[in-house]
């Protein structure tokens, strides 16, 4: 009886909330309102002032008089926060029409309707349910029971991850385990139907913080998008996503990997001017003095196994027995390893160049497995692309000056070839933890740097 009456409670407040009657059928005025008070709760999440916090509560509860009195106020300063944000609102010229008004001032983007609508249900579901921190000593999986499982299966029901109507038990059933799989799915969690420290930390995100970092990123997104064009490529660095965007239609989407939390990824923007066949590898002092000197003291033949040079500082070979590479690393190590091309090669077969002062760039890798992992901040700091081969052959057919020595080069694993381009691509590296997906779902993910100071949530393998 208890779980129906939920169901139909959050339908109720779904079709209120999203599905109410059209603005032109309802008092203009009304619909103006509603329109400023939505801009307004937005803005309160990030941006929270006295001023704003008293217009969103005569907006909500005030007189028909006291909302008409401050309607010009608020516009004025929604206005103005679009602005300084620099994101681009409909504009146009002001009439008589408050509604019409009201319209002119909400961003151009195709996210916000979606990200006001969420906003709204979570805030309605902050002011209506008890949100505390659930503590659970064990791992949670198929039929398990646990005291705490009624209140998880009523939070994934607030949260839509869980639409089947269940007996209020203490049971892990098949379909709340279905639920644990869609909830894990949105935060970019390990998809295993098994509640661990992880899910949980999740699941016991309160709703008002769910709203206001989807109201954070969507004006750090939404501000980004608006200035950089119509082709480029972008990596989400958090989400551990890639996308080609050309004339504004989306051509490829790849997993990337991206660096460590100590070897971190940074967020820059630049332009991609040329891309490497077969490249080598030249190895940084950083990285090798930290992951292959150790290698190599342990076993003097990992230099030539895994098909490296070794050069002094004036350009010059050198050769060593294993014994002597293996002296030579547990001390002063004074010389460079480069890696040759090849199937083994750590950048794989294809490396694109951008400007910056990080040393880093886009490229393949041989370690594909990798790309399974929910957890991929795993590289030095370079970004490692899943669908290397489908960048490269785009870049290739509509960038690349020379066409020809592309395809001949194709079957050669050995050659080292580097490809200019007509015109550079746009790439920007970003740090985005929440948004709306293109079917209405709100995408979550972990602050794998600490960028965001509200949360503290440490991805963690489950």
């Amino acid at each position: 009886m208890y779980q129906e009456k939920l169901r139909r409670i959050i339908c109720s407040v779904l079709f209120t909330l999203f599905y109410s009657t059209p603005a032109s059928a309802l008092d203009r005025v009304d619909a103006a309102i509603n329109s400023l008070y939505h801009q307004i709760q937005l803005v309160n999440l990030i941006n929270p002032s006295e001023v704003l916090m008293e217009y969103q509560a005569i907006l909500a509860q005030g007189t028909r008089d006291e909302q008409l009195k401050i309607i010009d106020n608020v516009q004025l300063d929604l206005a103005q926060f679009w602005r300084s944000v620099n994101i681009p609102i409909q504009g146009g010229i002001l009439t008589d029409d408050l509604h019409q008004n009201a319209m002119l001032l909400e961003p151009i983007s195709q996210d916000y309707l979606p990200i006001s609508n969420r906003i709204r249900y979570l805030l309605w579901i902050h002011q209506h349910q008890n949100w505390k921190a659930m503590v659970l000593n064990v791992w949670l999986e198929a039929g398990d029971e646990h005291p705490a499982i009624p209140e998880i299966r009523q939070r994934l029901q607030w949260l839509g991850d869980l639409t089947d109507v269940e007996v209020n038990n203490n049971l892990m059933t098949s379909a709340l385990v279905e639920a644990i799989l869609r909830f894990q799915h949105r935060h970019g969690l390990k998809q295993d139907g098994i509640i661990g420290p992880a899910t949980l930390r999740w699941i016991n995100l309160t709703p008002k913080k769910r709203a206001t970092l989807l109201a954070n990123n969507f004006i750090n997104k939404t501000s980004y998008l608006a200035i950089i064009g119509a082709r480029f490529l972008l990596v989400n660095i958090p989400a551990f996503e890639m996308i080609l965007v050309d004339k504004g239609e989306v051509q490829l989407q790849s997993r990337v990997i991206v660096g460590k939390p100590y070897r971190q990824t940074p967020r820059l923007s630049s332009h991609i001017s040329n891309m490497v066949l077969n490249p080598s590898w030249r190895v940084p002092t950083r990285l090798l003095r930290r992951d292959l000197l150790p290698k190599v003291r342990q076993n003097g033949s990992y230099i030539s196994e895994h098909n490296f040079d070794v050069y002094n500082s004036v350009g010059s070979q050198i050769v060593k027995t294993p014994e002597e590479w293996q002296e030579l690393a547990g001390g002063r190590f004074p010389y460079r390893l480069e890696q040759k091309p090849g199937e083994e090669n750590t950048l794989g077969r294809y490396k694109f160049y951008f400007e910056n002062k990080y040393n880093i760039y886009l490229h393949d890798t041989y370690d594909k497995a990798l790309f399974e992992e929910s957890n991929r901040a795993l590289s030095s700091g370079c970004i490692r692309v899943e669908k290397v081969e489908s960048l490269a052959n785009w870049l290739a057919s509509n960038l690349v000056k020379d066409k020809q020595t592309w395809v001949e080069l194709q079957t050669d694993r050995e050659k080292t070839q580097w490809f200019s381009f007509d015109h550079s691509l746009a790439v920007h590296l970003v740090y985005w933890t929440a948004w709306m997906d293109r079917k209405g779902l709100a995408q979550f993910r972990n602050d794998i740097y600490h960028q965001n100071s509200m949360l503290n949530l440490v991805s963690m393998k489950e």
